[in-house]
């Protein structure tokens, strides 16, 4: 029995339509961009006239464009996220990525709907609810194990399962933090997330003694899985996500491009099992290097389960770069010092150092003259610390402007149509096909044409094909180069319109009777309309507590974040590890004006952050 190749998606951020072209050119299967509102990132933002402009160009390649529609809806805005539905389909949208259920009792076209990360989908039950209440694609908690996404990804076999490959983390499950907004007023299911995460904690006993003082102890580092993505397709990914919608161009030419030769790779190894989604071949001028982009240091998360691995990056939620010497003499308030340098520095750099406290300070380089540097600001550093570079001046060249051309390749076939008329076939690497014709009375030539008309009709630069092949079956016949030049534009043009008439959209798939909600919902569920509310009471909830956005709060403490990251564990005191350290039972973790309560749960192995009613 022969199986049908699993179309695989290199699926890349863009925070707006100029980085969205830079993720096609560079590779990308599909974008996802946002809204004018209603979407998770609310600092990115975008037209309706851009997003249409960008599905044309993805839409050339077969690529795809999605727009998130993530946010908790309010019931007094559910007319306007319908009209925004609307006007995102005539635009050339192939789906939304939503997380409020309302959508899916909206009046909307027949658009794709996918389950956002923020639906916090981490077991096979919820993955098999989301796909039989409607959803066409499912996005993975960021949490789940090789194992885990397997069995998701064997609950539903018809939906498509896509999983963050590069990016940063969120400590909680995503979908499932009330932190920002309950400290701060700001949502993060309504995309203003205060990134509480970030912030430098104290951890204390219950007593207040401080165990650990001024480091970020929430902070994660970055997801890096570009070694395990033949395994993820093993596990049953459809879909490799790029984290980053509030990332520049440099950061999305960059990781696009080195996922997508890494995906290309796992396909060719297993054609018969995995085919790539879009078409196409990206022509690079610079060689990717996940190392030269911002990260916060790298981690699989919990994608595979090696116990020695760090995941946090306690001492700054910045981007520290990478090593790049030692300074040699101390100095104080003075902008020249010198240091040890094993990497070539351009006037430009970042650079940075942690101080005695912990404290990553940076700074730009003014020059770099051997050993010899001038910041640009004063700076005191002891002898003997270590220099990092977080921004590559060099590197922010190379990525500057055009950097990629992708291109589709096509035979070209010449020849006769009639005694004044001669006909250009163009054939497509997906097999599209469009013929053009052209009057030319016959007329012999006196010299060889031959070489003149290939070069002509090779002349695809200001298109997105490239010459494969040219099958010229016009003999000695004189065609004018003007002729030629016009046929192969037409053919060219005519060859974008069929294609982008060929472009196949999904829709929205039926909400099935058979999806079953759990009985009770809390405040966790993230219920925040009426619409909301009438899905899971038609899907079997009896009980359903409203999200803490609509102003319903339940009284006493308050879980903000559960997590499967712990900080025990982080420290080596993992509580069944008979050989780890020791720490307290009850930690706290302290801010200015904010206050949490830590319990663990030993036996699923999360961590629960509360805020507590005490005083900070």
């Amino acid at each position: 029995m022969t199986t049908t190749p699993r179309p695989i998606e290199l699926l890349a951020p863009a925070r707006n339509a100029a980085t969205a072209r830079a993720a096609i050119l560079h590779g990308a299967d599909a974008v996802y961009i946002g809204a004018s509102h209603h979407g998770a990132r609310a600092a990115a933002g975008n037209s309706v006239a851009d997003i249409a402009a960008t599905a044309e160009l993805a839409h050339l390649y077969g690529a795809r464009v999605y727009v998130t529609v993530n946010t908790l809806v309010y019931d007094n805005e559910l007319a306007e996220v319908e009209q925004l539905a609307k006007e995102l389909y005539r635009a050339g949208v192939d789906a939304l990525i939503v997380q409020d259920m309302a959508l899916l009792r909206l009046d909307l076209p027949p658009i794709a709907l996918h389950a956002s990360t923020q639906c916090d989908i981490r077991t096979p039950e919820k993955a098999r609810f989301l796909a039989d209440a409607g959803f066409s694609q499912i996005v993975l908690a960021r949490e789940c194990t090789l194992e885990e996404t397997a069995a998701i990804a064997a609950a539903v076999p018809d939906t498509p399962i896509e999983a963050f490959c590069h990016g940063a983390l969120c400590v909680s499950y995503s979908g499932d933090c009330q932190a920002s907004f309950a400290t701060t007023g700001r949502s993060a299911n309504r995309g203003e997330c205060a990134q509480i995460c970030r912030l430098p904690y104290d951890l204390t006993d219950h007593a207040g003694r401080v165990i650990v003082r001024n480091r970020h102890l929430l902070s994660l580092r970055d997801l890096n899985r570009s070694a395990d993505i033949a395994a993820m397709l093993a596990a049953g990914v459809s879909s490799f996500k790029i984290e980053g919608r509030l990332k520049d161009e440099a950061y999305v030419k960059n990781t696009v491009a080195a996922y997508r030769a890494i995906i290309d790779r796992a396909i060719a190894a297993e054609p018969h099992n995995y085919r790539r989604l879009s078409a196409g071949t990206s022509s690079l001028t610079f060689t990717p290097d996940l190392s030269r982009s911002f990260n916060r240091g790298y981690t699989p998360y919990f994608l595979t389960s090696d116990p020695r691995q760090k995941m946090g990056s306690h001492l700054s939620p910045k981007s520290t770069g990478t090593a790049v010497g030692v300074t040699t003499a101390a100095v104080k308030a003075s902008r020249e010092f010198t240091a040890r340098i094993d990497t070539p520095l351009a006037n430009g750099d970042g650079l940075g150092f942690f101080d005695n406290d912990g404290r990553f300070t940076g700074f730009r380089l003014n020059t770099a003259r051997g050993n010899r540097l001038c910041a640009a600001t004063l700076v005191s550093i002891p002898a003997g610390t270590t220099l990092w570079r977080n921004r590559d001046k060099a590197w922010d060249d190379t990525l500057a402007g055009d950097t990629a051309r992708r291109t589709i390749s096509v035979d070209m076939t010449v020849r006769q149509a009639g005694t004044d008329r001669i006909a250009l076939d163009l054939t497509d690497e997906t097999g599209v096909s469009i013929t053009v014709t052209a009057e030319s009375p016959s007329q012999q030539a006196k010299t060889p044409q031959e070489e003149a008309r290939r070069r002509t009709l090779s002349k695809t630069g200001d298109t997105i094909y490239s010459v494969r092949q040219i099958d010229d079956r016009l003999g000695d016949r004189f065609v004018p180069a003007s002729v030629m030049t016009a046929l192969r534009r037409e053919a060219t043009s005519l060859l974008d319109t069929t294609r982008l008439a060929r472009h196949r959209f999904d829709k929205q798939r039926d909400e099935s009777g058979d999806a079953q909600a759990p009985a009770t919902l809390t405040y966790h569920d993230n219920v925040a309309n009426a619409i909301s509310r009438q899905f899971y009471t038609d899907h079997g909830a009896r009980d359903i507590q409203p999200a803490l956005e609509t102003g319903s709060t339940p009284p006493g403490e308050l879980t903000v974040m559960t997590t499967r990251y712990c900080l025990r564990r982080e420290l080596g005191a993992c509580l069944r590890t008979p050989s780890a350290s020791k720490l307290p039972r009850q930690l706290m973790l302290k801010a200015p004006g904010i206050t949490f309560r830590l319990d663990f749960d030993c036996r699923d192995c999360r961590m629960k952050v509360i805020k507590t009613n005490e005083k900070p």
